[in-house]
């Protein structure tokens, strides 16, 4: 099962669910549910979906104002989480080599504050690089969607966008590589944990687009991890609580070379099994 969080034909935020093409929209407030969020929140989320009444609004997809799908939840981001992403980053510089060469052999992981519901991007919206950077890269993430209990109620795709200049030249300068507006895309929507496929049969890829030509593309897969998704986890929540729940992108094994940065009008286009794809374009200044 897949939700969806959408602008529906009155202009109100809405909630659907996904079947094949279209979008069926729910009537949450018959339930006495208000967003998405409160449908995570719930102790099964595909029992709550299925207890609520349809509208009678059908939506297609491929019409549909999408949004990304998260209300109040906090975004957290981990690193180094694939060998290939451990390489890259110390790429960046001699200065980052050896704190990453650590955090990959070590039990504690990189997880680091990602984004507020305000600076991530749906289906469509644009992403930005920063106009005081001059290499950009989107890192393709499967994201765990967290009840506040930590528990992985879903699945979806994460942008997140790195200035990898600014944090190859000092790793204190991390917070300023990653957290801006638009630092984050997530969507399209959520497919609930119980209908994901296994992780060795999550494929994830990344192609972008420029002037309508591709100028690069790549896969992995989820099972090419150095962590487990209930690690991650296990780590985020010490000593830490998530009242409305958290979005946490788990890293990536996709990183383009020291040769390649985005550009403004970019596309960027994030398959991964089970979800689908998340679109962004690439916008730079106001």
């Amino acid at each position: 099962m897949q939700l969806a969080k959408l602008t529906n034909s009155a202009g109100k935020t809405a909630v659907a669910r996904v079947e094949a093409e279209t979008l069926v929209v729910l009537d949450l407030a018959a339930a006495g549910l208000n967003s998405l969020a409160d449908i995570l929140a719930s102790d099964s989320p595909a029992r709550t979906v299925a207890a609520l009444s349809p509208t009678r609004e059908r939506i297609a997809v491929a019409q549909a104002k999408l949004l990304a799908p998260i209300d109040h939840q906090e975004v957290w981001a981990a690193g180094v989480t694939y060998k290939r992403s451990q390489t890259a980053r110390m790429e960046e510089s001699e200065t980052a080599a050896s704190c990453y060469d650590r955090v990959y052999v070590s039990p504690r992981p990189e997880l680091f504050f990602k984004a507020t519901p305000n600076r991530c991007s749906g289906p469509m919206a644009p992403v930005r690089i920063r106009q005081d950077a001059t290499w950009n890269v989107p890192e393709p993430e499967l994201t765990l969607v967290l009840s506040p209990k930590l528990k992985l109620v879903g699945y979806t795709i994460g942008n997140d966008m790195s200035s990898r200049d600014i944090e190859g030249d000092n790793p204190l300068y991390l917070p300023q590589a990653k957290v801006y507006d638009q630092c984050c895309g997530l969507g399209p929507w959520i497919t609930l944990a119980e209908d994901m496929p296994a992780k060795p049969d999550i494929k994830i890829s990344l192609k972008i687009e420029r002037g309508g030509q591709s100028v690069f593309e790549q896969s992995t897969s989820a099972d090419e991890m150095a962590r487990t998704f209930e690690g991650l986890i296990e780590w985020l929540g010490r000593d830490n609580s998530f009242p409305n729940g958290a979005f946490l992108l788990t890293g990536t094994g996709i990183v383009p070379d020291s040769s390649f940065t985005l550009a403004p009008k970019d596309r960027v286009s994030i398959t991964i099994a089970g979800i689908g794809t998340l679109i962004n374009d690439v916008v730079q200044g106001a």
